[in-house]
């Protein structure tokens, strides 16, 4: 197939750093108060001042990966550590359980109930302390995680708002994290704890939240692994099992097992299949794998992450396998996400759109968009489209 891997990787590099970044860098740091804006409209004004914990921490670690994996610009270092300081000295109650929110000035809204700030928390620092060598980004890293680990089996904790025993389910969401958070902070870990970790979430993943039957991942099974016949039971997120096949091809190639890494293909290529919409284009939020109507009333919107996840999954599985069909999915959603999320006006991509594709909130970040998705999945595809280039024959 005819395509330009060179000029398509070049345009997502100079989306990331020519537009992105510099979007954030202008409009994010919060001078007076320290930590980041992330409430910012359609051309970077704050319209709110809260601040979620996790997408400063996502911030902390995009600064931070930036100065450790592209360049060693100081100014990334800088915004990366003027995050973090806002985070320890605001951002926990002192045990380090990370609160979800807190206001401006850094008073505690909203409780340490969300293990995904200390997901999040954990990412950020240790990619600070690869940046910095700083022992304490370090332990704050690693207390951080010992957490996350102590807590995986009741992430909420006293904050879980059910009836304990009448219908236990777990959750796909950290295990699948876990894939990813197993690597990024491996230079600080034992081996054998990476080991561990990273073979009990691929097991989840792969065996436990798959249905081989259907093809497809649940986000919620029984704490025996079996399908439960309810909302939550029958809870498809595309998106979520779509970034989660990348992380489990970066675990496979670091694995060099061929087996796990077709397997992450094919489940990536079914569910995006189930998940697209024939008669709009793009892939739908939430679906029930019955094909009842799911509670979520937004189940039919299309997201940025969603999207830019997809690319970066696509690009990899066809970077690693060289399965044609995975080209010509990643030209079908690149188009789609570049013609419908992408702001030709103003810099930063819109993230929530409507069944047809239009915007729905002309917003760049807020409580759930942040300095996260759209730079991360620029990164990601812009380097792995270079790494497929490289590998191309080259036409005289």
């Amino acid at each position: 197939m005819d395509f330009n891997f060179k000029l398509t990787a070049e345009k997502y590099q100079k989306e990331l750093l020519e537009k992105v970044i510099p979007f954030w860098e202008n409009n994010s740091k919060d001078e007076q108060c320290g930590g980041y804006f992330t409430c910012l409209d359609r051309q970077g004004k704050v319209f709110d001042t809260d601040k979620f914990i996790w997408l400063q921490a996502r911030e902390v670690w995009m600064f931070a990966s930036l100065y450790n994996r592209v360049e060693q610009k100081a100014q990334w270092l800088e915004m990366a550590e003027h995050g973090a300081r806002f985070l320890m000295q605001h951002g926990h109650d002192g045990q380090l359980n990370w609160y979800f929110s807190l206001t401006r000035e850094g008073e505690p809204l909203v409780q340490p109930y969300n293990i995904f700030s200390d997901c999040f928390a954990t990412m950020a620092f240790g990619q600070l302390y690869q940046a910095t060598g700083n022992e304490e980004y370090g332990r704050i890293a690693k207390q951080t995680f010992d957490n996350i680990l102590k807590r995986q089996d009741n992430p909420k904790g006293q904050y879980n708002k059910l009836v304990s025993g009448t219908r236990p389910l777990k959750g796909f969401s950290l295990p699948m994290i876990l894939c990813n958070l197993s690597l990024e902070i491996e230079h600080l870990l034992p081996k054998e704890l990476v080991n561990q970790t990273i073979d009990e979430a691929i097991h989840e993943v792969m065996d436990i939240f798959y249905q081989p039957e259907t093809g497809l991942i649940l986000e919620n099974v029984t704490p025996e692994g079996e399908f439960s016949d309810s909302f939550e039971g029958r809870l498809m997120n595309p998106g979520h099992t779509i970034e989660a096949m990348w992380f489990i091809m970066d675990l496979a190639e670091r694995k060099n097992d061929s087996e796990l890494m077709q397997k992450a293909v094919k489940i990536m290529l079914d569910t995006l299949k189930y998940g697209w919409d024939d008669e709009f284009g793009g892939i739908f939020y939430f679906l029930d794998i019955k094909g009842n109507p799911p509670q979520q009333l937004e189940w039919d919107q299309k997201l940025w992450w969603v999207h830019i996840e997809t690319l970066i999954s696509l690009s990899k599985a066809y970077y690693h396998t060289g399965n044609e069909e995975c080209l010509t999915w990643f030209q079908k959603v690149h188009e789609y996400t570049w013609a419908h999320f992408a702001d030709a006006e103003y810099a930063e991509w819109y993230g929530y759109l409507n069944r047809r594709g239009e915007v729905l909130l002309p917003l760049k970040g807020g409580k759930w968009k942040g300095c996260f998705h759209v730079p991360r999945g620029l990164y990601q595809v812009w380097q792995t489209l270079e790494k497929i280039d490289a590998k191309s024959p080259k036409r005289e």
